[in-house]
């Protein structure tokens, strides 16, 4: 277990983005407080966090083990697709930079534009709708493992590089249709985020059930010839890789996390409301309230007069 975090095998490029994103992340809420603009220092954590995550997944012990056995695939994989996004929608980029880099007055595009027209484009609305995201990030796994495109990546560094910007994209469009800050489509209310969330978990369950009780070897010439003397037999490593799909696609933790962001969000978005009626209430006397008793009141006299025979 300790050489999960002692092997490395740093990948310059996918390093490199790991870092500049903690720097650049930082700089713009650093702006934000300069001019006293508040930034959740939450939300500055959940970023860190998920590029060092990233930059473990990517450069550390899942790399390394990655490309020789099949479990530690799976273990990137779902780092990759569940972990690292959750950190990184709870963190709000898009939110910061619209706050932290102005609007350009020249007609020009800069980063802030460039975001702007991507988020609101056709593009980016059909792919950042929930269920679109749901079917990509489920039904990706399939089309990924059972088509050349597995192979592809295994044997090809372009491919390497595309399958985890993939895995994580995709993962970082569910979990912003699920517990989204940042601008974007309309989400569903809270009850159809559950729903999606916990038939998305399903899917993972089955697919994890497939690969665990498989006996057909995927890319049977890359894991089966590996001629390593340590480890479990190729096949039986696949089986122990789906019990890792199953097992973090099941993971209370991860699951629990998903569900109480979404709760919490729910809970919030009725106490938000609360407070504007009360707000409102101050302003105009409770109008709206007075209005409905007033009501109520000419319904019994109404039911109080004699009826004529």
């Amino acid at each position: 277990m300790a050489r999960w975090f002692t092997e490395w095998s740093f990948e310059p490029l996918l390093a490199f983005a790991c870092i500049a994103g903690v720097v650049v992340y930082l700089r713009r809420a650093w702006r934000l407080a300069r001019r006293g603009d508040r930034w959740p220092v939450g939300r500055t954590v959940s970023w860190c966090l998920g590029m060092v995550v990233m930059f473990w997944v990517t450069s550390g012990g899942p790399a390394v083990y990655g490309q020789v056995i099949f479990s530690g695939h799976m273990v990137q994989h779902m780092t990759l697709a569940m972990l690292v996004p959750l950190f990184l929608v709870l963190a709000a980029p898009v939110t910061l930079l619209l706050r932290a880099i102005p609007a350009r007055k020249d007609g020009s595009r800069g980063p802030r534009e460039w975001v702007l027209g991507l988020v609101h484009s056709r593009f980016g609305q059909f792919l950042a709708r929930p269920v679109v995201a749901a079917v990509l990030f489920a039904g990706g796994m399939i089309a990924f493992y059972y088509t050349p495109a597995f192979e592809f990546a295994l044997r090809n560094h372009a491919g390497h590089v595309w399958m985890i910007v993939h895995f994580t994209l995709v993962g970082y469009l569910f979990a912003n249709a699920l517990v989204g800050i940042d601008p974007g489509p309309k989400r569903p209310g809270y009850p159809q985020r559950l729903l999606l969330l916990f038939a998305t978990m399903a899917f993972h369950a089955f697919f994890g059930v497939v690969l665990t009780t498989g006996e057909s070897l995927l890319v049977a010439d890359w894991f089966g010839n590996m001629g390593r003397p340590w480890g479990l037999p190729a096949i039986d490593d696949q089986q122990r890789g789906g019990g890792v799909a199953w097992g973090i696609g099941e993971l209370p933790t991860l699951a629990l996390a998903i569900a109480v962001a979404v709760a919490v969000q729910w809970t919030t978005s009725d106490e938000r409301e609360a407070r504007r009626r009360d707000r409102k209430a101050d302003r105009d006397g409770d109008a709206e309230l007075t209005e409905y008793n007033a009501m109520l009141a000419k319904m019994a006299e109404h039911d109080d007069r004699p009826t004529e025979k």
